[in-house]
């Protein structure tokens, strides 16, 4: 399985918006400038994500982007899905329509058990503990020396 740009940039901007919660909306420059992605692809995901009900925009001078609800409320699976759909290895995992071996295809187990893996481990990541990690691996912004 292997995700696009959308589910890995969209993930990247809601752990962004998780580090900045409770501070107001994120300007779409700042975003741009610590995620590395285009304010153009920003604003494509961002409206994808809108419409999901994670995050709401907010307009004028000191506008930008926020999480529609609590950071610890909102998994990686949710993030991941409305952008690409269920992360499935094969197509028959969702559809057994797209295989005419779907009832009797040994491997097709085997692909669900990966899908429901991948699915687990999404669900249980929350966008707060993905900030919590992102805090802890970033640098110290002031250090001292005597």
């Amino acid at each position: 399985m292997r995700l696009t740009t959308k589910g890995r940039y969209g993930l990247r901007l809601m752990i962004e918006l998780a580090l900045q919660e409770g501070q107001g909306p994120v300007l779409v420059e700042l975003l741009e400038r610590r995620s590395g992605v285009s304010g153009k692809y920003i604003h494509q995901l961002m409206l994808t994500l809108k419409n999901a009900g994670l995050v709401r925009t907010v307009r004028g001078p000191r506008g930008g982007y926020e999480l529609a609800k609590p950071a610890a409320t909102i998994t990686a699976y949710e993030v991941v899905s409305v952008l690409e759909g269920p992360p499935v290895p094969v197509e028959c995992v969702s559809d057994p329509a797209a295989c005419e071996r779907a009832g009797t295809c040994v491997t097709r187990d085997l692909w669900r058990e990966v899908a429901a893996a991948v699915e687990g481990v999404l669900q249980t990541a929350t966008l707060a503990e993905l900030a919590q990690r992102a805090r802890a691996q970033e640098p110290d912004s002031l250090t001292f020396f005597i």
